[in-house]
């Protein structure tokens, strides 16, 4: 079935260090973490004030932002619970982000891996297991990579579907011969303006303080959150009011060229609204 098919029936049916990572990948950090019964209402895929224009891009030198533009990515994903109520709260108002998985986690939670893919977001990759690559040996970096987006795109391949080339150093740890072969692979690494630094014990409400100074700093840029954490979940709700009380729109990245071509948001335009 056509991707762009994928799209429309989705859109019907749906109107860190590493000891912190591998702790917080199965347990919720915040009392009081959605539940399935919180996720039941199917959200709206309506366009809002914050649904902002569909870049597509074929490398990192596409990805130029204008002032008052942001792009949400959540890392080290899919996590049960979280990773569903972040879904339904972007749907809800009109945007849609950029989920960079973990390998060893899509394999765990497949089905939460093609759900966030027929909600319209990109999905990308983190590699398998969450190594600082700038400390292993390059061949075995890049295996790490590699078993990665293998491991994502097992869980798509039943709707047909295959990872962007979209990926983000764990840690941001990266090295000069790393960056090089992933480019000379097609692959695009992701950098971030704004670390949301939401892996650090803290509230929903001094998470949501920590972007907005941010932002009043850049102006712009593509933020850098984690869908593991249920405080970042809490959060985002208040966020994207904030965004829309600003003025700012939530751009979605989308990869130009097959086989890796995402499910773009519908309500969306390659251009200004």
């Amino acid at each position: 079935m056509k991707l762009w098919l994928l799209g429309l029936l989705a859109g019907a049916l749906a109107l860190s260090s590493a000891a912190t990572f591998a702790a917080t990948t199965d347990i919720d950090d915040t009392p009081g973490a959605p539940t399935a019964a919180d996720m039941a209402e199917p959200p709206s895929d309506g366009a809002s004030p914050l649904t902002g224009r569909v870049l597509l891009v074929s490398s990192a030198a596409d990805i130029v932002l204008r002032p008052h533009e942001v792009i949400l990515t959540f890392d080290d994903g899919p996590k049960p619970g979280t990773t569903d109520s972040i879904v339904k709260t972007l749907n809800a108002y009109g945007v849609k982000a950029t989920f960079l998985m973990v390998g060893s986690m899509a394999l765990r939670h497949p089905d939460i891996v093609r759900s966030v893919f027929l909600s319209g977001n990109t999905v990308g990759t983190h590699t398998f297991d969450h190594q600082d690559l700038s400390k292993l040996d390059p061949d075995a970096a890049l295996d790490d990579i590699q078993r990665g987006e293998d491991a994502v795109r097992k869980a798509l391949a039943p709707i047909g579907a295959e990872p962007s080339p979209f990926f983000r150093f764990p840690y941001l740890a990266q090295t000069k011969v790393l960056r090089a072969d992933l480019t000379l692979s097609g692959r695009i690494a992701l950098g971030a303006q704004l670390d949301s630094d939401d892996y650090f014990t803290s509230t929903p409400d001094r998470l949501l303080r920590r972007i907005l100074k941010g932002l009043d700093r850049t102006g712009s840029g593509i933020i850098l959150m984690h869908d593991i954490h249920a405080r970042t979940a809490k959060m985002l709700p208040d966020l994207l009011q904030e965004l829309e009380a600003r003025g700012y729109t939530v751009v979605q990245l989308v990869y130009r060229d097959a086989p890796f071509l995402g499910v773009p948001l519908r309500t969306a335009t390659n251009g200004t609204r």
